[in-house]
């Protein structure tokens, strides 16, 4: 399992509640076309961060970068559907940080050390 992990502010007029439905759905279309394996959206709690970090935190999980790039060519579509709902979450947010994890130790790096 990868986690595809996004720091996220909102614009100064953007709602939070309406920002966390939009992210829903669209969240929600990506897990039934088989485009990711779950989701979460947290938001930081009493303003205790360090600076790097943005207001919220979503953790996408996915099997595989496959998977990974199935979720990109999925937002990427030429549908308007589909792009109704990445709009409507994307007008909401002013700043995004992405990164991309794994496990660690992985088992194919367990693996490999078990040979050494």
């Amino acid at each position: 399992m990868n986690l595809y992990h996004c720091l996220i502010d909102l614009k100064h007029d953007a709602k939070a509640l309406t920002f966390a439905k939009a992210l829903d759905d669209w969240m929600v279309h990506l897990q039934n076309a088989g485009a990711i394996q779950g989701w979460r959206l947290l938001r930081r709690k009493l303003n205790l961060a360090s600076g790097g970090h943005r207001d919220f935190m979503l953790e996408i999980e996915v099997r595989d970068l496959q998977q990974l790039d199935q979720a990109f060519r999925l937002s990427g579509q030429q549908d308007e559907d589909v792009a109704a709902l990445h709009r409507a979450v994307h007008d909401h947010v002013a700043l995004a940080d992405f990164g991309l994890y794994r496990p660690f130790p992985d088992p194919e790096r367990s693996e490999r050390m078990a040979l050494i």
